[in-house]
């Protein structure tokens, strides 16, 4: 980590803000594992993911709830893709800043989300 503080909610958004890594989501940024390994590794032919449709629900959930909006998401997915997400590929990318923008708004936390991706390693592991 670079040493700089994590900004609140919504900071991902605000132009020339200087953001720094989420170190739960930058850990999994460095662990390399796009769909695309993944696939490979459970004899998977499909391309996309298997959340991939989960994942766009989601963000068609939180856009008519009002908590956030297509426009705005699209705004933060690119500010971070250019930043701290730029080594991961989409639709991963996209995952990533969507975590990242719960984390900073307060909606997730860091520990939830880690028992979550336990959960899920625990599953795949066992598969």
């Amino acid at each position: 980590m670079s040493g700089k503080t994590v900004l609140g909610p919504a900071a991902s958004d605000a132009p020339g803000a200087e953001i720094s890594p989420i170190p739960l989501l930058d850990a999994i940024q460095d662990e390399g594992r796009p769909w695309q390994e993944l696939a490979l590794r459970y004899g998977v032919a499909n391309p996309d993911p298997p959340w991939k449709v989960s994942l766009y629900a989601i963000f068609e959930c939180l856009s008519a709830g009002g908590a956030l909006p297509s426009v705005e998401r699209r705004h933060i997915e690119d500010r971070l893709g250019g930043t701290i997400y730029g080594r991961t590929p989409d639709p991963e990318r996209q995952l990533l800043a969507l975590a990242d923008t719960l984390l900073r708004r307060g909606i997730l936390s860091e520990e939830d989300l880690a028992r979550r991706m336990d959960a899920v390693r625990g599953r795949l592991e066992d598969s």
